[in-house]
């Protein structure tokens, strides 16, 4: 069996590794040493700061794992090397929007450096989807529970995304 790979801008993978080297070499060593003086505290059974100090352990343990798989199964694509005339992962789209005149630009990254407040969408996200391959001039229709959003395409650039 191939291991899933997990595209992503470097500017995603970068954060996902610094996050990572936080948790390792400063939230944990703190996490081991709250429980350390939790149990200094005596009865372990009515001793709240040694079972929220042991919470929070499961908890960056977690968010560790979690981390290192998804570094390890990362398919680091820089959109500035791609040379591409229609929309693939990594592509900064400009569109307009049919039903509300405005132009609208989406930047399509890794799912885990997804953010619509900055225009980063997902690549499994529905827009995302309705946009791969699709070239400038070509409309692309979003299918959504209140209705199909049309768009049309007046611009795909290839640039860093930070």
């Amino acid at each position: 069996m191939t291991e899933q790979k997990i595209p992503m801008t470097p500017a995603g993978h970068a954060k996902l590794r610094a996050e990572l080297k936080q948790i390792k070499e400063v939230d944990r060593p703190e996490n081991v040493r709250d429980i350390e003086t939790a149990l200094g505290h005596g009865d372990l059974r009515e001793n709240a700061e040694y079972h929220a100090a042991k919470e929070r352990q499961a908890q960056l343990d977690g968010r560790m794992r979690y981390l290192e798989s998804r570094i390890g199964m990362a398919q680091v694509i820089d959109p500035e090397t791609v040379k591409e005339d229609k929309v693939t992962f990594g592509a900064t789209v400009t569109m307009h929007d049919v039903e509300n005149d405005q132009k609208v630009v989406y930047s399509i990254v890794g799912e885990d450096e997804s953010d619509a407040t900055q225009g980063k969408i997902s690549l499994g996200a529905p827009i995302a989807r309705a946009m791969l391959g699709k070239r400038v001039g070509e409309d692309v229709v979003v299918k959504l529970p209140k209705g199909d959003r049309e768009y049309e395409v007046i611009r795909i650039e290839y640039k860093a995304i930070t």
